[in-house]
């Protein structure tokens, strides 16, 4: 079964609401191979309590947050790349990045290069806000560069028709579609916006 792998613009675009949805409408497992900050709780715990039911544990699991060679240095933690491949799994997986993605998993690696090891497609999550533009098309020619699959873009925000459409049309890429702001987040509202918004077709 298919892996898919749901990388952002930057961080904060929405990357683990989208991978909790895909995942649960999909019902694959759900990996993030490095959670950078456990503060304020870890992106596993948020998928899970969004309603996916196999959560797969981290490879690292980093104190501060911030971009995860930097992390790692501080807990003073050596990332091994071996570490990171994806594990086996019966059904479809769903692996989340960290941050954009030319984020650095480490001083010499980052999460692009990471992406072109594994070979699996790659859906980018982006903001419909003001700077998306720019975000979205350097994101893309990064994954390009690098032969990096692209299943599409997903977009999440508001709605904003020019730059969803300028962004598919300028990156060469499919507009999956756009998950609206939820008032209420929680496993039932995100599995019906996800099942309104998304064709499960695209990610088969």
């Amino acid at each position: 079964m298919k892996t898919i792998i749901v990388t952002g613009t930057d961080t904060d675009a929405g990357k683990t609401v989208f991978a909790a949805g895909l995942a649960a409408a999909l019902g694959a497992a759900y990996w993030k191979p490095v959670q950078a900050g456990l503060d304020d709780g870890t992106d596993a715990a948020r998928v899970a309590a969004l309603g996916v039911t196999r959560v797969l544990p981290e490879a690292y699991r980093l104190n501060t947050p911030c971009s995860p060679h930097r992390a790692a240095e501080i807990d003073g933690v050596t990332i091994d790349p071996a570490r990171l491949t994806p594990p086996n799994v019966d059904g479809p997986l769903v692996i989340e990045g960290a941050g954009g993605v030319l984020v650095p998993v480490t001083r010499t690696l980052l999460f692009a290069d990471l992406f072109a090891r594994w070979g699996h497609p790659v859906v980018l999550v982006a903001r419909t806000a003001l700077g998306t533009i720019n975000h979205s098309l350097l994101s893309i020619e990064a994954l390009r560069a690098r032969g990096v699959p692209i299943l599409g873009v997903a977009f999440n925000g508001d709605a904003n028709e020019d730059s969803e459409a300028t962004i598919a049309a300028i990156g060469g890429v499919k507009r999956l579609g756009r998950l609206p702001r939820l008032e209420t987040l929680d496993a039932e509202h995100l599995r019906a916006a996800f099942a309104d918004n998304f064709r499960l077709e695209d990610f088969a």
